[in-house]
């Protein structure tokens, strides 16, 4: 199993909070290990632990350049003993980046694809033709997004999450994987808001659905998508963005990053200057991390 250190939740003490009268948490997950941090983790963990049921002895998943999942898939392949191949959206680019550089010392096997035929990776018949190629792997999705990872998410939100106090949770959404296990494990309970870090991604409120529904049987209604706070697109920033980002480090000792946990952050910033949280309200962002690749 992978190793874990357990985080704690740290309070943002912010003239933004202390004006509108609402309480700001953390629950610092980014700290849960050092290379597969975050919501990663909790993704993985079942994957992993199926493979190894199964047998399998080789992992293979896909992902952009600059994929946190990538990254972390090539290092809980190396601590959990698994082979790695990771299917890149996109050609070879050397020197290879700072992310695919770091998942080849994992041992991870890199093959770069051209984004059409990327875009066939959930079709059956390319599935085949990596298996003719590459034998018998277990497969991960884009994203670690699949029932399992709905499970670990789950748990997080039941296990973490539980003795804490608080309203509203907050959290960055790429596939809708993450969320869509905090919204089973919190059972109903609370309010959720999902940050949209892509543009255009309105199908996300039907995979959020979806994915729930799946896993718990049953359909929540306590959550929602903020689709304003992409900041251009998945992985696009601005100086905007950069200069938030910079402020929370420098006054809180918070780092975030700018794909994910900072455009979520902004956005609970943005929603408290527009009083969209009544006073007295407990804010509880989860730091799903994403700071290994940047």
């Amino acid at each position: 199993m992978l190793k874990y250190l357990d985080t704690h939740v740290l309070e943002i003490l912010d003239p933004v909070s202390q004006d509108f009268g609402v309480k700001i948490l953390v629950k610092l997950e980014n700290l849960n290990h050092p290379l597969i941090s975050g919501n990663k983790w909790w993704k993985l963990k079942y994957n992993l632990e199926q493979a190894k049921r199964d047998e399998q002895k080789t992992l293979l998943t896909f992902g952009g350049a600059f994929s946190n999942h990538i990254f972390a898939t090539a290092a809980a392949a190396s601590e959990m003993g698994f082979e790695s191949i990771g299917i890149i959206r996109g050609e070879e680019i050397l020197p290879l980046n700072r992310v695919l550089k770091f998942a080849k010392t994992q041992g991870m096997k890199l093959e770069f694809i051209s984004r059409e035929a990327y875009r066939k990776k959930n079709e059956n018949a390319f599935i085949e033709y990596l298996r003719e190629k590459y034998g018998r792997f277990f497969l991960i999705p884009e994203g670690g997004t699949n029932a399992l990872a709905v499970k670990g998410c789950a748990e997080f939100a039941r296990e973490k999450l539980s003795s804490v106090e608080f309203d509203y949770l907050c959290l960055p959404v790429g596939t809708g994987g993450t969320m869509a296990g905090i919204i089973c494990g919190l059972e109903g309970n609370k309010e959720i808001i999902g940050f949209q870090v892509l543009k255009g991604a309105e199908f996300l409120m039907e995979e959020i659905n979806s994915l729930a529904k799946d896993f718990s049987g049953r359909i929540f209604s306590n959550w929602n998508l903020e689709m304003d706070y992409h900041f251009g697109g998945y992985a696009k920033r601005t100086k905007e963005l950069d200069d938030f980002i910079t402020k929370i480090d420098r006054q809180h000792n918070i780092k975030l990053d700018p794909i994910y946990t900072g455009k979520m952050v902004a956005g609970v910033f943005d929603l408290i200057n527009r009083n969209r949280f009544s006073k007295g309200t407990t804010i509880l962002l989860v730091h799903t991390g994403g700071l290994n690749t940047i």
